[in-house]
């Protein structure tokens, strides 16, 4: 069985962005099992780490909430992206690409100078 991981510093809510860009409005709970299924259970995540970036994301005005009855007849918070969302989103997809690309260039090193 693999390690749960910890999710680095500002990653999760580009993992929230991108799940809300592609499935459309969830609640919370959606977002967290969407987030734990498309890591393969590498990831958990639990209220104390979810809602506050939530909170921070519709008060940065990237995701818009709403109440709404849920799937099994309770009312729940359905979160969406905003306009603004989809921009951060883009922004941050290319930070964490260049990023990545970086990281892989040291991890690439091999002792030869050039």
């Amino acid at each position: 069985m693999a390690d749960k991981l910890d999710v680095k510093q500002g990653t999760l809510a580009l993992m929230i962005l991108r799940t809300l860009d592609v499935l459309g409005s969830l609640h919370g709970y959606g977002i967290a099992r969407r987030i734990e299924e498309t890591s393969k259970n590498r990831l958990t995540l639990n209220y104390g780490t979810l809602y506050p970036a939530l909170l921070k994301l519709e008060q940065e005005g990237f995701i818009k909430a709403e109440w709404r009855q849920s799937e099994n007849n309770r009312r729940a918070k359905y979160y969406a992206l905003t306009a603004a969302g989809r921009k951060q989103l883009a922004r941050e997809t290319r930070e964490w690409n260049q990023t990545a690309d970086l990281i892989a260039a040291f991890l690439a090193l091999n002792g030869e100078t050039s």
